[in-house]
């Protein structure tokens, strides 16, 4: 992903199941380190190649939440776009990513609900083809037709 996102906007009305979006992102050093002085998580797992080596991972891998962070990318710029809101987001961790794997995020839409205007997708992350990550977001959407602001209730008298 490059420093100015290239962003498309999907209406509520927009919106149907099966549309999909993927995006690609090297995982950098510096997004890790960064990611670690955002959350405050300094996991040696996270920054240390010496600690790292000793562990499953044989090296440092990258924060299971910066990962996932890679969906709301999506869904903040692409699918469904700007103004989209995040309700909800459920997340299974099934493999580490590494410091320079390309990471293959893609959402697909597989609900929509006008009641709210939700839309539920499914969330995954790949690394050569393995699922690292996955999970499904809710989020709400604007519509092409806002609803008008309810009418201020009148003042009341005094008593």
């Amino acid at each position: 992903m490059s420093s100015a996102p290239d962003f498309t906007t999907y209406y509520f009305e927009d919106l149907s199941v099966g549309m999909r979006e993927t995006l690609l992102k090297t995982v950098m050093n510096s997004d890790v380190v960064g990611f670690a002085q955002l959350s405050g998580d300094h996991n040696p797992i996270h920054l240390s190649d010496h600690f790292a080596r000793k562990t499953k991972f044989g090296g440092r891998i990258a924060h299971g939440l910066y990962t996932a962070s890679l969906i709301s990318a999506i869904l903040g710029t692409r699918l469904p776009g700007p103004g989209a809101v995040y309700l909800h987001q459920t997340l299974n961790f099934k493999g580490p990513v590494k410091i320079g794997d390309v990471v293959e995020i893609s959402v697909e839409v597989i609900e929509t609900v006008e009641k709210g205007r939700r839309v539920k997708l499914h969330c995954e992350c790949a690394v050569d083809g393995n699922v690292v990550l996955d999970g499904e977001a809710t989020v709400t959407v604007p519509s092409k037709h806002p609803r008008p602001a309810k009418e201020a209730a009148p003042a009341s008298a005094p008593a």
